[in-house]
């Protein structure tokens, strides 16, 4: 399983940006996974639900299950957050497990910067970023593309972990 992250400062466009390469690396007939981490409290279930009444009754996991997906819910309840590489080994094997946020953590990652956001860059105190994609140029040695240079971005991701033997032209 190769792992590619995406970091940037809220609102650079992570989100845009990995729902726009995903359909173009399943084109190329990889089996993508996504590990998403968010700085705030979150919730998918509903107050009301089976599911939830479950889980504030007690339940540390509560999974739902249906003919088309399922998901545990897993209760920290005061735990430490797990780290990357511990939620990276609870995930299903697949060829590229896509990393959205975890933007200090040492796996090979893009960065995205938007001068709007008045955010300094990460990647000059961030040696695992491999790439930029940005709305302005920087002087740097790493590849860089635009904000909306999605093949050529899924291209790069796909030479980086050897899915292809180069860019195509």
């Amino acid at each position: 399983m190769k792992v590619f992250g995406f970091a940037g400062w809220s609102n650079s466009g992570k989100t845009t940006l990995i729902e726009q390469l995903i359909p173009r690396f399943v084109t190329n007939g990889l089996d993508v996974s996504l590990i998403k981490h968010a700085h705030h409290d979150f919730d998918i279930d509903r107050p009301g639900k089976d599911s939830y009444r479950h889980r504030a009754a007690g339940c540390k996991e509560v999974m739902v299950a249906s003919a088309h997906r399922w998901v545990i819910m897993h209760e920290l309840r005061g735990a430490p957050e797990p780290t990357l590489e511990e939620q990276i080994a609870r995930m299903a094997p697949c060829d590229l497990l896509l990393v959205e946020g975890f933007k200090f953590d040492p796996i090979p990652k893009l960065e995205i910067f938007r001068a709007a956001n008045g955010k300094a860059p990460l990647h000059p105190n961030d040696p695992h970023i491999v790439a930029l994609a940005t709305d302005r140029p920087f002087d740097s040695p790493l590849p860089q593309f635009g904000l909306r240079d999605y093949d050529a971005i899924a291209e790069f991701v796909l030479v980086h972990h050897g899915f292809r033997r180069t860019m195509l032209a």
